[in-house]
């Protein structure tokens, strides 16, 4: 299916996302964030832009004022990542990352779930290849790794995100890439989940395990590279308390390690 083609079957609901086809690819935009899919609007023309380092690359922190936003190339990761960067192969616009990655979170804010408003995902194509970037808004949190290195992750705190957690699994919400730095923590007991690149709606229950097991490796690496004891077991255990206080049989979750 042509671009053209997967944005007119798309709609023009003012309740779903709004679309544009771009001369080299397409722009999939929040209508009451943006009015239109601007060609600047992944562009320094779009605010004061200010790079962060995140992840595999960098994020940009567009001031749009009032609000910040952040943006996102995306960029592959491992040896693939050495040879490609970040381009990724064409099978089409609704398999592209951004626009899976996109629509996701923006089913997820319209459903109330902790997790970043989207505001723009774009495509840009180039004959079997493409490449993308996708804009969603600053949230005023810090990262889950920042603040148990700040010390400011009391028993609550931990408690909190495995709330947090079970909330998107008992909604069938797979995150692809559950880490320490992909948590955040905002006021209050607030918890958020960012960076749904790969991330989709699964049933069953193995994969929500594996899931948890995956943040711990993640934990427990980066406990690994400091010198003194900022994460613990007990931690662990305070955030699996309150996992499975929404109702896993204990006797399938052993209360340790996973």
């Amino acid at each position: 299916m042509s671009i053209a083609e997967s944005i007119e079957r798309a709609g023009p609901s003012p309740v779903r996302p709004r679309y544009a086809q771009t001369p080299d690819g397409a722009v999939v935009f929040d209508a009451e964030s943006v009015d239109h899919a601007r060609s600047d609007l992944f562009g320094p023309a779009a605010g004061r832009w200010q790079a962060h380092p995140a992840g595999r690359g960098q994020v940009v922190v567009i001031d749009r004022g009032e609000r910040e936003w952040v943006l996102r190339h995306y960029r592959r990761g491992g040896l693939v990542g050495r040879i490609g960067r970040d381009r990724y192969v064409w099978a089409g616009l609704a398999l592209s990352r951004p626009w899976r990655e996109w629509h996701l979170i923006h089913d997820l804010y319209r459903q109330g779930f902790p997790v970043p408003r989207p505001i723009a995902a774009r495509v840009v194509r180039r004959r079997w290849s493409y490449t993308a970037d996708l804009i969603t808004e600053r949230l005023p949190a810090f990262s889950l790794w920042d603040e148990v290195v700040a010390g400011r992750v009391g028993p609550e705190r931990w408690a909190a995100v495995g709330r947090c957690i079970r909330r998107f699994h008992d909604a069938g919400v797979y995150h692809a890439d559950l880490n320490a730095h992909n948590i955040l923590l905002g006021a209050g007991e607030a918890v958020f989940l960012i960076d749904f690149d790969r991330g989709r709606r699964r049933r069953g229950k193995r994969w929500k395990r594996a899931n948890l097991k995956r943040l711990k490796r993640s934990l427990d690496k980066l406990q690994r590279q400091r010198d003194e004891v900022v994460f613990s077991s007990v931690d662990w255990r305070r955030l699996l308390r309150a996992y499975l206080a929404g109702g896993e049989k204990r006797r399938a979750w052993p209360s340790a390690g996973i």
